[in-house]
């Protein structure tokens, strides 16, 4: 496995809610990105986020490691999720609380 992958498997299993992305949580460098962090930010999870712009080997390394060809990517508890069009599709069917919910994830009031 290369320093790349070790490296994301390593976060995607010892943080509850990962979160790669162009940019980061303050300051997003796409909309797609940007649209999962607020949903994020909305549903009230705190979450680790990983800018793949920063580098160029966890940017292909992560797809890589998904198997999923496009950025944002989110995992909870180890486990991949999708893209911004699935957050967006489970936050408005209420299935992203419930996910974070059934995983033990700290949800914020």
């Amino acid at each position: 496995m290369s320093d790349a992958l070790q490296f994301i498997d390593n976060l995607v299993k010892t943080n509850d809610v990962v979160l790669f992305m162009k940019g980061n949580a303050r300051m997003p460098q796409c909309g797609f990105s940007g649209t999962v962090v607020k949903i994020l930010d909305h549903v009230g999870v705190s979450f680790q986020d990983v800018n793949v712009l920063a580098d160029d080997a966890i940017r292909q390394g992560i797809k890589d490691y998904s198997n999923w060809p496009t950025i944002p990517q989110l995992y909870v508890k180890g486990e991949f999720v999708g893209g911004c069009d699935i957050v967006r599709e489970m936050f408005e069917t209420g299935e992203l609380k419930q996910l974070f919910s059934e995983a033990g994830v700290a949800i914020e009031a």
